[in-house]
């Protein structure tokens, strides 16, 4: 049963009230940020204090790391960390702005057993989507939309349509690989209209999930991206349908009108192991 990614959390590493809060929230997945969300004055405090935070109680949330850069100052110590004080702590390491698979060898070289995460936030990592989602060590996949943007020079619609080529291609590679893929941020946290609309979309798209930056926002991305009822409701019908097609010697079946084929009952089956996954989670 393959673990939900519907809602995944940046908490900065420097905020211990924030990261012991996160251990009570109902999100999927925690990212314990090194980079963006901690000052430069802040990233090595950050670092040594993780151990005592990682060491507490997060359930069956999985716990990620981002680190910074090895291009940056810090960002070899986090590596470092994550092989030494850090081990056996953290669930994967999310490593910024990957251009390809030689930066995930890099680190791979420093950190010989944790599996790799790669942020998706640059052209060129658009553009080696592919090779980046083939690399042996790595399992998940995170869209940086807002450096994303801020490379391309776009503006910001609603409808992401400056994003689809690089949402798209990062899709394509995940799906091709067997790697977890979640969406970007949605910056108006307050909104949630906009959030519930963004979530829609990349729960259409095929993104396992949403990477999000305010825990007011975890009700409508769990929602988002969990199968309905009715979803489940169908899936069954379509499985049941199925199988008795198949014990007559047919191939296929009808179900509210519309074909039902071996391809739709293996969805049929995702779906209901998903809402398995969920159901496992709030136990």
């Amino acid at each position: 049963m393959a673990r939900p990614y519907r809602s995944v959390l940046y908490i900065p590493a420097a905020n211990a009230r924030a990261m012991d809060k996160a251990r009570d929230l109902p999100a999927d997945a925690i990212i314990f940020d090194l980079e963006d969300a901690v000052s430069p004055e802040q990233k090595s405090a950050a670092r040594e204090g993780l151990g005592q935070a990682l060491a507490q109680d997060y359930g069956p949330r999985a716990r990620i790391l981002r680190i910074n850069a090895l291009a940056t100052e810090w960002g070899r110590d986090d590596a470092l960390a994550c092989a030494g004080a850090l081990a056996g702590l953290v669930d994967a390491v999310l490593i910024p702005k990957v251009d390809g698979p030689a930066d995930l060898d890099a680190v791979a070289e420093l950190i010989p057993d944790t599996a790799l995460w790669a942020m998706m936030e640059t052209p060129l990592g658009m553009l080696n989507a592919g090779a980046i989602a083939a690399h042996p060590r790595l399992q998940g996949m995170v869209m940086g939309t807002n450096d994303l943007a801020k490379d391309l020079g776009t503006r910001f619609r609603a409808d992401r349509l400056p994003m689809m080529a690089g949402l798209g291609l990062c899709l394509l590679a995940a799906r091709a690989h067997g790697v977890t893929i979640v969406d970007g941020v949605f910056n108006a946290f307050k909104d949630e209209d906009g959030l519930r609309a963004e979530c829609e979309q990349g729960r259409d798209m095929g993104f396992d999930g949403k990477t999000l930056i305010h825990p007011a926002q975890l009700a409508i991305a769990n929602a988002a991206f969990a199968p309905t009822e009715v979803e489940i409701a169908l899936a069954r019908r379509q499985i049941e349908a199925f199988d008795q097609a198949t014990a007559q010697g047919k191939g296929v079946a009808v179900v509210d009108g519309r074909i039902v084929e071996n391809l739709h009952v293996a969805t049929a089956r995702a779906t209901l192991d998903r809402a398995d996954a969920i159901a496992a989670m709030a136990q």
